[in-house]
């Protein structure tokens, strides 16, 4: 009995050791109290911040925890302890834990806002960040580069955080190898919430990068999974991997423009992740696949729509003794078990071949070399409507195993290339984007083929298993599949809500006297309609647009006139970030010397939106002046007259790779007497990382116009990808070229009308200058 008592106590005695029973709750309320705090912290101690607002709070916190007790850093209560201003927290030492804040109405003055180290001989190991938010905090210019989160060390953590809104240079997250100590690091990434991130207009915007080209050779071992990803469309990449045997797993990728891509990384397992799409744009991405040992398995698309590296799957083709810093040719992958339902081209082999690019780019840049010993196995296409091409080949398909493959066209036989084997598969429509075998026995499905090392892929996309019945596709068990939904409650913070509440817009009214359209535009908010119901307006100071704002005639069929006196070299709408101007049914007047449009000429942290339609534009110097710095998320002018300006739309002030805008339309618009850079669009030199700019011009007309052009050119589209000229007239206009095209890149005109106004020129092949 006496024994017993003794194991009893030392028991007790041990357990109270794990538990570390000095540890301490430490309540700070400030700047001092809290680096106080953390300089006396010992393992087991949880260090508690005060609710409220910390302005400008820079918190370098380093301890040395252990596993069974860690130093926490937690908020008072989840979501209410507010880094705003120039705030930032960065970690060095052991088994720390930092909890619950929310990153606001601010910007770091260091690199990134959360890093993983304090400096090289203060990194962090086991260390993790949770719960937490960082939102809209982005640098005042977006061409000054840094990173939100930096990760250093080995096994550190960031889970269940809400990321969105970075606009300015550089990626959301970064995984840093600047030494052994960084290397073979099995960080973990999961269950955040990756909200939108803006288009950037240039590259060095992706959301995760994993290492750099540098670090092709390097182990890894990060997890990435479990995360939702919504609209990160900062470039072509939405996550970069660029070291060895990393995860990426469970993963749900809703309408981004961008890919997952396996950039030089090797060794990847991607499994079971979700690209949703849909059909209001062109760029959603699946898969892009460079380099050697990587296994695709249980991955679902639907309505992945881009082209080329934004493709579904897109196998690319690497160059022959490949630098560093390009593409390593692909081998020895496994593409299996995958479904694509209403995808465009959901196959393309060989992107980025560019043989006929080999008198302008240099043999470094040649990618010749197509994949080798790679199997593409028990694969599904189903379309509800016919795809003409399913498969893309641009290069050769001779070093690919295709097996097993399946694709169901609308009912209409596919045969070309022989990779895919037509068949009926009847699919059941779960919800708006999920489709599963509608019965569980179909022979064309059960027929799979076993490769190498496949009995690995021991589950499907739902974790159902494969060992007793496997069947070809993402999807092995449709009952599992009836029952998924995707629970948004999984990822980021449980305290922060993503829902945006539907306000219904407001109609103000503005009358001409001064200062009330100043007023009104002051006292609105975000979305409201501000109807002009006189017939003259005179605006002598700029009008500042800092939301989304409308501005339109009470009367459609009576425009009221703006006419804009402002001081010389003054705008008549000033665009700060995150504004969004629509104007309708308006006659907007001015002086030479004077712009209608332009951004800020420094601090544009965000995009701007210019929405001009059924209005009349006359007598500026500018209508749209954009400046370094500045990017335009859209522009768009419709039914609109422009007419005895000196200048147009000028959209051209940036370098390496970087403009100012994204998708500018014009469509039955009238240009008359327009003097120089009536469109002036582009960017000096180009990348593979972005959309490139897209241009559309159509059902237009362009008359008197181009009379101070240096150029001798109308339509300035340099080194803009997406390029459009349809439907147009050209008369009178003193120049030799309409526009010079990128044939190569996705530039074309058709049914233009030309007279007395030059050409429409097309050049195949561009030499311009390589930005990487």
């Amino acid at each position: 009995m006496k024994a017993n008592l003794l194991l009893i106590v030392a028991i007790f005695l041990l357990l109270s050791c794990g538990k570390n029973s000095n540890g301490k709750t430490l309540h700070v309320n400030d700047i001092p109290e809290l680096n106080k705090a953390i300089e006396e912290a010992v393992p087991g101690d949880e260090i508690v911040m005060a609710n409220g607002t910390w302005k400008d709070t820079q918190i370098i916190f380093f301890g040395t925890g252990t596993k069974e007790n860690p130093i926490s850093l937690r908020a008072e209560t989840p979501g209410k302890v507010f880094m705003e201003g120039q705030s930032y927290l960065h970690l060095g030492g052991e088994h720390l834990i930092v909890d619950g804040l929310y990153f606001r109405n601010g910007y770091s003055t260091r690199s990134s806002i959360i890093r993983y180290m304090i400096s090289e001989d203060s990194i962090a190991y086991n260390c993790r960040v949770t719960n937490t938010v960082i939102e809209d905090f982005t640098k005042p210019n977006r061409l000054v580069n840094d990173r939100w989160i930096e990760f250093y060390g080995k096994h550190n953590q960031l889970d269940h955080c809400y990321i969105s809104g970075k606009s300015n240079d550089g990626e959301t997250l970064r995984i840093f190898f600047t030494g052994n100590e960084h290397i073979n690091n099995y960080h973990q990434i999961v269950h955040n919430y990756f909200g939108p991130r803006p288009r950037k207009g240039g590259p060095r915007a992706e959301t995760i990068r994993v290492g750099d080209s540098k670090t092709r050779v390097s182990p890894s071992f990060a997890n990435i999974s479990d995360n939702y990803f919504e609209a990160c469309n900062g470039e072509v990449e939405i996550i970069s991997d660029k070291t060895n045997f990393n995860t990426f797993k469970n993963n749900i990728f809703y309408k981004c423009e961008g890919s997952l891509v396996l950039r030089h990384g090797s060794y990847a397992t991607v499994d079971s992740n979700i690209f949703i799409g849909g059909d209001d744009s062109d760029f959603y991405g699946g898969i892009r696949v460079v380099n050697t040992g990587h296994w695709i398995t249980n991955n679902y698309f639907y309505k992945i729509k881009g082209a080329q590296f934004r493709s579904p799957l897109a196998i690319m083709n690497g160059i022959p003794m490949t630098p560093l810093n390009r593409y390593l040719q692909v081998s020895d992958v496994v593409v299996a078990f995958n479904t694509w339902v209403d995808c465009k081209s959901p196959w393309q082999i060989g992107v980025g071949q560019n043989l006929e690019s080999a008198d302008v780019l240099p043999a470094s840049e040649i990618r010749s070399a197509p994949p080798i010993r790679t199997i593409v196995a028990n694969n599904i296409i189903y379309n509800t409507q016919v795809d003409e091409t399913p498969f893309i080949n641009l290069s050769s398909t001779d070093g690919i195993l295709f097996k097993n493959n399946i694709i169901n066209n609308a009912s209409e036989d596919y045969s070309d290339y022989d990779v895919l084997q037509s068949g009926t598969i009847k699919m059941k429509k779960i919800n708006d984007w999920l489709y599963a075998p509608a019965i569980s026995k179909n022979q064309i499905l059960d027929t799979v083929y076993t490769g190498y090392d496949f009995a690995k892929i021991n589950h499907d996309i739902f974790g159902e298993s494969r060992t007793e019945k496997n069947s070809i596709g993402a999807i092995n068990q449709t009952a599992t599949a009836e029952k998924f939904t995707i629970d948004k409650k999984k990822y980021g913070p449980k305290w922060f809500s993503t829902k945006k509440n539907d306000v219904e817009p407001k109609i103000l009214t503005a009358s001409s006297a001064v200062g009330q359209l100043t007023k009104k535009i002051s006292e609105a908010s975000s979305g409201d309609i501000i109807e002009l119901s006189d017939v003259l307006y005179t605006l002598p100071f700029s009008l500042k647009i800092d939301k989304e704002i409308t501005l339109r005639s009470k009367d459609p069929k009576k425009r009221a006139e703006l006419v804009f006196t402002g001081e010389q070299d003054s705008m008549a709408f000033q665009m700060k970030p995150k504004a969004s101007l629509r104007l309708e049914s308006i006659l907007l007047k001015g002086e030479r010397g004077k712009y209608a449009f332009a951004p800020l000429k420094e601090n544009m942290a965000s995009a701007y939106n210019l929405y001009i339609e059924n209005c009349v534009i006359e007598n500026f110097n500018y209508v749209l002046k954009a400046y370094k710095g500045s990017f335009a998320d859209a522009i768009n002018f419709k039914k609109t007259t422009i007419k005895n300006c000196k200048n147009g739309i000028e959209l051209a002030a940036e370098d390496k790779g970087d403009y100012n805008a994204e998708m500018v339309s014009f469509d039955h618009c009238s240009f008359e007497n327009i003097q120089n850079n009536v469109i002036n669009f582009y960017r000096v030199g180009y990348d593979e990382s972005t959309i490139g700019g897209s241009l559309s011009v159509t059902n237009s007309s362009f008359t008197n116009s181009g009379q101070g052009e240096n150029s001798n050119i109308l339509i300035k589209t340099s080194g803009i990808i997406n390029v459009t000229i349809h439907d147009n007239s050209f008369e009178n206009n003193s120049v030799e070229l309409v526009a010079l095209l990128w044939g190569e890149k996705n530039n074309h005109h058709q049914n233009n009308t030309l007279i007395n106004s030059g050409k429409i020129k097309v050049e195949e092949q561009k030499k311009l200058k390589i930005l990487y």
